[in-house]
């Protein structure tokens, strides 16, 4: 397993966790796995009461989203799939109700997976030039329920209906506007940057009531976001749709546009 996460865990009581898979960060299982790991490691750790998330790439990329291999039916299994699919969830409902405060520094381009990475936390900061949503469905892929249901808790249900269903990506300036994010930084240099001033004034929030609310508002929904037995049996469901000829055709497509955009 190759190594894509990094944590590096400050003074002032915050860790900054680094997404890093050469080129664009797609997120494949061992990503998720190390994320879900290294959460686990800094929630353990006394000293730690924060995390941001940053992209570790060059380009102006937070991540790409899922790796497509992951959601080819021609490259993988049901039960490959069915791991893949409860790594993820079980990770993103884990990072939802983190005891932690959780910030998201978004440089560039942020769709499908990363968008519902930076969904979860708590604080959203997004360079000025960069793209940011759901847009599974513009690839012939359904996007997971429970990713509507946390963007409509966000935006609301008539703005989240338009941008899942049509496969929509938002420049930053119409993600602020509608509430994807929390605030625009315009030199990308300086996202990281300002993450940290935010979470340094987050911080000066006793711990002991800001997370007994942020269960009271999240651990319902985040339960039955990782429950097991409710993601496999939507893996199998997810599965089908993603054997269907028009879903591979679709993706070879996709496929097709990314090997001629690297010419």
């Amino acid at each position: 397993m190759s190594k894509y996460i990094y944590s590096d865990i400050k003074s002032n009581g915050y860790a900054i966790i680094t997404i890093k898979r050469e080129p664009v960060n797609s997120m494949n299982k061992d990503v998720w796995v190390q994320l879900s790991r290294t959460l686990d490691e800094l929630e353990s750790n006394g000293k730690v009461r924060g995390v941001i998330f940053h992209s570790g790439l060059s380009r102006s990329i937070f991540t790409a989203g899922n790796d497509l291999n992951e959601l080819y039916a021609p490259k993988t299994t049901l039960e490959r799939y069915t791991a893949f699919t409860v790594t993820l969830n079980q990770f993103l409902a884990k990072l939802y109700r983190s005891k932690l405060i959780t910030i998201s520094a978004i440089r560039g381009a942020c769709p499908a997976g990363g968008c519902c990475l930076s969904l979860c936390c708590d604080y959203r900061i997004m360079s000025e030039k960069g793209h940011i949503g759901l847009n599974e469905a513009a690839l012939g892929i359904a996007v997971p329920t429970v990713w509507i249901q946390l963007m409509s808790s966000i935006i609301g249900q008539g703005r989240a209906d338009k941008l899942v269903q049509f496969g929509l990506l938002v420049n930053t300036r119409e993600a602020k506007e509608l509430g994807l994010i929390d605030e625009v930084v315009m030199n990308e240099q300086e996202v990281l940057l300002r993450s940290e001033e935010i979470m340094k004034e987050l911080l000066k929030t006793s711990d002991m009531g800001r997370q007994i609310t942020k269960g009271h508002l999240r651990d319902e929904f985040a339960i039955m976001w990782g429950d097991e037995k409710r993601l496999k049996e939507e893996a199998i469901v997810k599965y089908q749709l993603l054997s269907q000829p028009s879903t591979i055709k679709t993706l070879d497509e996709v496929f097709i546009r990314l090997r001629k955009s690297k010419i």
